[in-house]
């Protein structure tokens, strides 16, 4: 993929819905006065593997959306929704008829609502024959639901992809979105990724161990991306620029995977044109002080040290929403605390996937394209 830009972006995370509550978080953090994680409490009935957990309290997609056509949705599709609406917002996106089939929605994942998915099935053996289950909820149990809905709701006909890429979700979905841009098919992509905080999630992310250092989070967050010439509806300001994207794969983890992102690094780089002493900044999938899962093998690629930024410590295990997470918070830290410049988002899986992404950030929202 060649290099896009954000124009607008927002992201729902423990900390509430938009930029700025996402902006008041970092500020918090910063003090120092960040909580492990909240009670759990009543949210759910059933039981959880912890008593604490990173979730937006009280969500309600009908609060942000009305009434109409939310009657269905489940939690991560309803993330899903409201994120994207608060994008399109705050890019300035003008929609009408004219460019809603220039505009795509590509959006990562581990496998949609797992919640809906289990509950669906169970409810299809425990009903009374013949097992007269809600055909309204069938469409929440596959894994492009949210991604469906987003199009339905903003009228969006440009290419609509759900990609299930665990903790690699996001940067798959940024570099299918860049490859979309590249190649004709849309002007504009509304690229991201959704996760749910569910007792099903909760359960899952416990047993894979993925929760031994954080608490299971929830996360959605949503990017407006365009080539730098794009028309003006796609929004006025250049947030930043996505400059490259590179996954791989090391057999088995290990010292293969950290070979395979040194490897990321490298090539992202080298797509980008940037020398590796530009990279002030890397943003980690890591939750520990740890460096040889991601800090360690980005290390040795740049030759330097550059500052760590562990997202997860703020916001929960978020698995395919943590590369999000991360970018929102690249892109909501205050000037002064992250001076202009290059910054790596990485990611690795405990199959050996792994992948890297560079990221311009521009000062005071960048350029205007008015």
């Amino acid at each position: 993929m060649s290099g896009v830009v954000v124009t607008g972006w927002s992201a729902l995370t423990s900390a509430g819905v938009g930029v700025d509550a996402l902006a008041k978080r970092l500020e918090l953090a910063e003090a120092g006065q960040v909580q492990k994680g909240q009670e759990i409490g009543d949210l759910y009935e059933e039981p959880l593997p912890a008593a604490n957990g990173h979730f937006l309290p009280s969500f309600s997609p009908r609060e942000h959306l009305g009434r109409k056509g939310t009657s269905t949705y489940d939690r991560a599709t309803g993330l899903a929704v409201v994120c994207c609406q608060e994008a399109l917002r705050e890019a300035g996106v003008t929609l009408d008829d004219e460019v809603r089939p220039r505009i795509g929605v590509v959006l990562g994942t581990s496998l949609g609502s797992f919640k809906s998915t289990s509950d669906y099935t169970r409810e299809t053996l425990v009903q009374e024959k013949p097992y007269l289950v809600n055909p309204m909820l069938f469409p929440n149990t596959v894994m492009n639901c949210a991604a469906g809905q987003v199009a339905i709701r903003f009228g969006l006909r440009g290419v609509n992809t759900t990609i299930a890429g665990g903790t690699l979700g996001f940067l798959n979905a940024l570099r299918y979105a860049g490859n979309a841009i590249d190649r004709g098919h849309v002007d504009v992509v509304v690229a991201g990724a959704v996760e749910e905080f569910t007792p099903h999630r909760a359960w899952s992310t416990h047993l894979t161990g993925a929760t031994e250092v954080v608490a299971a989070g929830e996360a959605a967050g949503m990017f407006v991306l365009a080539k730098e010439d794009t028309p003006e509806w796609a929004g006025t300001r250049q947030r930043a620029g996505v400059l490259a994207v590179a996954t791989a794969y090391g057999p088995g983890g290990g010292d293969a995977a950290e070979t395979a992102l040194a490897g990321c690094v490298h090539r992202v780089l080298a797509k980008a044109g940037a020398d590796p002493s530009e990279v002030s900044t890397v943003y980690t999938g890591e939750a520990d002080d740890g460096d040889r899962r991601e800090y360690g093998p980005i290390v040795r690629a740049l030759g330097h040290r550059p500052e760590r930024v562990m997202v997860k410590r703020l916001f929960g295990e978020c698995d395919a929403a943590s590369g999000a997470v991360a970018l929102g918070v690249l892109l909501a830290e205050e000037r002064d605390a992250r001076p202009d410049g290059l910054c790596l988002l990485t990611a690795r899986g405990a199959d050996g996937a792994v992948g890297a992404a560079i990221v311009r950030r521009y000062a005071d929202g960048g350029p205007d394209r008015g």
